[in-house]
């Protein structure tokens, strides 16, 4: 009786998506479609077993292509919903496959809002599963962290993070007290060091610094290990930093010292609402 009354429920709810939600979620009306979005990313985490697969994903995977902001901007966060429950990462698959170039290219959407929610879902796509992205789609958020755009470039900037300097080897437990040039820091600042000079935007220290000045803040404010890497030599079997790196390192740190006494972006990076032509 119980497997009948379910049954008989889920007719309805069916009943309803066909006779409602199919004709409604492509609405003249963009507030009618972002709603449909909206709950219907709701429906897919209240009941994943039945509304969580690609019959039911596709309607957000075509609507990610909608011409109004706020349609694209739902897409998004309702999705975000869904990845961000690592449970669902098994059903999310296919869907990733099939729509990852689209979000990949909404990070460049001429709506800041919906740049910056992309972002944030490739994030929780990397979270998901390291082999999804590839090198050029990383390639493709990192360069971000110089926009003009702040909360675009914080987004790309925890991006960055999360991809290159968030891991950590099991062996830097045993040196987590060490300081400078042997703290577990040092690899990260090099990291930082060859981004920057592999990025060719040398007079942009000041962008890259601020947009992961949130999300890595103790990375960043580690002078010490920065001057180590400095002053003292190397270490057994390390290589030591060439004339160009180590000015890189110095214009870095300079900025981060300016970053922590001033408070404020660089100038020119704003927060004003629309992206300029790619």
């Amino acid at each position: 009786q119980l497997q009948e009354n379910q049954d008989e429920i889920e007719n309805m709810m069916n009943a309803i998506f066909k006779g409602v939600f199919v004709h409604r979620y492509r609405d003249a009306i963009a507030e009618i479609r972002a709603i449909c979005i909206e709950e219907i990313g709701i429906w897919m985490k209240m009941y994943s077993d039945a509304f969580l697969n690609d019959s039911y994903l596709k309607y957000v995977g075509w609507t990610m292509h909608d011409k109004q902001g706020e349609v694209r901007l739902k897409c998004l966060t309702a999705l975000q919903g869904l990845y961000y429950n690592k449970d669902l990462n098994s059903k999310l698959e296919l869907f990733t496959s099939r729509f990852k170039d689209r979000i990949v290219s909404m990070t460049l959407d001429k709506e800041y809002d919906v740049a910056v929610q992309a972002i944030k879902l490739l994030t929780l796509v990397l979270q998901s599963s390291e082999e999804v992205l590839t090198a050029e789609d990383c390639e493709n958020v990192y360069h971000l962290v110089y926009s003009a755009h702040r909360p675009v470039a914080v987004a790309a900037g925890e991006f960055l993070y999360k991809k290159l300097f968030s891991r950590r080897d099991p062996e830097d437990d045993g040196i987590l007290k060490r300081r400078g040039r042997q703290s577990p820091n040092a690899n990260l600042v090099k990291t930082l060091v060859f981004f920057f000079l592999e990025s060719e935007l040398h007079e942009h220290a000041a962008y890259l610094v601020d947009s992961m000045w949130d999300c890595a803040t103790d990375l960043l404010k580690d002078w010490e290990c920065m001057n180590s890497l400095l002053l003292e030599e190397p270490l057994n079997g390390e290589e030591p930093l060439t004339d160009r790196q180590e000015s890189a390192l110095i214009e870095i740190m300079l900025c981060t010292i300016r970053q922590a006494a001033e408070c404020h972006p660089p100038v020119g990076r704003g927060t004003g609402k629309r992206v300029g032509s790619k």
